[in-house]
């Protein structure tokens, strides 16, 4: 019998570049397609995605992709997908298509797929599948859980989800689908496990309109407020916040613009006209007048709050006594780059308001005993938490098993893990490539990651180059000249001193004739390359980045090509 297949391409082991890959015989679909934010020790890098090999292996076999919501780490992705292979037809809310249509607009994409906006319980056909769109609550407007019917049985995707029984904008999730689901029988349940470690319920998003309210009353200066931009609710509320209080709101950060602009045009949110005013305009309202709504609350460090914070943003420069509002949590990875922005906000004279006990934010995400009810409430034979680092999986694997599953029908998986289900049982089988693609936007160039640990390398322990002259019996014609570059040298040896000892070595390494006569070029490279590696690590405790350039010249003094070699120490295998 045919087994259906479910492979996360991302999305697990870790938060966001949410990618999961659905497949039946000559028929696979796609849930989501995101994108995640670089820890601090990749540099250079602005954009993580996961590895599409395997998608581009099976190009003919894609029927579709259906997406959750709106978010970059649901649909962040699918731009960098549309440039290497088109989708036949997306399927999502209207919210997610908008922002969609305008990156593709950027990037040239129209016509490399259809989209198409579905509606609560409208069901829609992708090869073999029949998804059926049903609401959930979350932290931005219009957000699905989906029910995917195979040939072997109904699974359930629940997206990010809460249960939220009091939204701001009155759209209750849809439980009597899942209920509807449960009585036809879930085959496999796939949940979000993102607060699986947090008890209790998460907290409505009502809630944070009485803090907010409180701040606002008692602010007598600006007030800056900076949440995630796709927050919709969030935004809403402080827009309503302003308008209670007769201020005017400048808004910074395009993604932010873009949001509120496609939200209004969709109908998500409501303001009036003269409401919003240009950042130039901010010092023409008195301080007590004006709100400004921003990006940033992640620390990033080209953000507008961050450049507020350190003194660096061109119009908008902190006056003691002015109010900031984080509305947000760090995303975990982004916890110090998030603590340098208030440091650097309070520094300034700032009142910043933050953290949860604040209640200024609330998450967008089940805890635990929603969890539980899920679970509780579809039943499944089989189950898979999605969604979240390592740890909140096992959790939530745990929370499983309390609520009934059979141990060894509950699926603690990896990216490129592949699960195999039937009507009749389920077992994880091969892996596939499951790797990274790493993006610099700047010049839309993916990265190596053998480059980025260079780049670690470099800024741990510097840079070290060589470059020798050499005949063609590899005896030195000139050199070895030494150059180095953020080095740290033991403590009493000058830089000159260093240069000469490193000078002494590579021709020493170089005399060697029993051995070198034997080598070619390339094989002289690495072991000079070697060679000097281990007397660094000997001599200065340390591993930098080596860089060895061997030139040769023949008999008549005619340059060959060079050989270089570069590795850091930590990077190659050693017994």
């Amino acid at each position: 019998m045919t087994a259906l297949k479910v492979i996360p391409l991302g999305g697990l082991g870790e938060i966001g570049k949410n990618t999961m890959v659905i497949a039946y015989g000559d028929d696979m679909m796609l849930v989501d397609a995101g994108l995640a934010f670089p820890s601090e020790d990749m540099l250079g890098v602005d954009i993580v995605l996961p590895d599409i090999n395997f998608l581009l292996e099976n190009r003919d076999k894609l029927k579709g992709l259906a997406i959750t919501h709106g978010h970059e780490d649901h649909i962040g992705g699918i731009p960098y997908i549309l440039k290497e292979m088109p989708i036949p037809v997306i399927y999502g809310p209207a919210l997610a298509l908008g922002l969609l249509e305008g990156k593709f607009k950027e990037a040239g994409l129209q016509d490399r797929t259809t989209l198409r906006s579905v509606k609560p319980r409208q069901r829609v056909k992708i090869g073999c599948f029949e998804v059926e769109f049903v609401r959930c609550t979350h932290s931005i407007a219009d957000s699905f859980s989906l029910i995917i019917r195979t040939p072997v049985g109904v699974i359930i995707h629940t997206g990010d989800f809460k249960f939220d029984f009091t939204p701001v904008d009155g759209e209750q999730f849809d439980i009597a689908s899942l209920a509807n689901a449960a009585e036809e029988g879930v085959l496999l349940l796939m949940s979000d496990s993102t607060n699986t470690e947090r008890p209790g319920f998460t907290p409505s998003e009502k809630t944070v309109w009485n803090k907010l309210n409180e701040v606002f009353a008692n602010a007598r200066q600006r007030i800056i407020v900076t949440t995630f931009a796709s927050n919709v609710h969030r935004v809403r509320q402080v827009l309503t916040a302003a308008m209670k209080y007769n201020r005017k709101v400048a808004i910074l950060g395009r993604s932010m613009l873009n949001f509120a602009n496609i939200s209004r045009e969709l109908g998500y949110m409501s303001f009036p006209d003269g409401l919003l005013i240009s950042v130039d305009q901010v010092n023409d309202y008195p301080p007590d007048w004006v709100v400004i709504l921003t990006t940033g609350s992640q620390g990033e460090p080209m953000s507008a709050l961050t450049r507020i914070a350190n003194d660096e943003h061109k119009r908008i420069k902190i006056v003691p006594g002015d109010t900031v509002i984080i509305s947000a949590t760090p995303i975990p990875g982004n916890e110090r780059s998030v603590a340098n922005t208030i440091n650097a906000l309070f520094l300034r004279g700032a009142n910043v308001v933050y953290g949860r006990e604040s209640g200024v934010h609330v998450s967008g995400h089940a805890c635990r005993e929603e969890q539980k009810l899920m679970l509780n409430i579809c039943k499944p034979k089989y189950f898979m938490p999605i969604h979240g680092e390592y740890r909140m999986l096992v959790r939530h694997a745990e929370l499983g098993v309390e609520c009934g599953i059979e141990p060894d029908n509950v699926f603690v998986m990896e990216n490129g893990d592949v699960l195999e289900v039937t009507k009749d049982k389920a077992s994880q089988t091969e892996r596939i490539k499951a790797g990274v693609i790493l993006i610099d936007q700047n010049r839309e160039w993916q990265l190596d990651e053998d480059i980025i640990e260079q780049r670690r390398h470099i800024a741990d322990d510097g840079l070290i180059t060589v470059v020798v002259l050499l005949d063609d019996a590899h005896k030195i014609v000139a050199g070895p000249d030494v150059y180095m570059r953020g080095v740290i040298l033991p403590r009493g040896l000058p830089a000159e001193e260093f240069i000469i000892k490193v000078q002494e070595e590579a021709k020493r390494i170089l005399s060697n004739t029993k051995v070198i006569e034997k080598m070619n070029g390339q094989d002289l490279t690495d072991f000079l390359h070697g060679a000097l590696s281990c007397y660094f690590e000997n001599e200065m405790n340390s591993e930098p980045l080596v860089l060895i350039h061997c030139n040769f010249v023949g008999d008549e003094g005619a340059s060959k090509s060079p050989l270089s070699q570069t590795r850091s120490l930590g990077t190659e295998k050693r017994d």
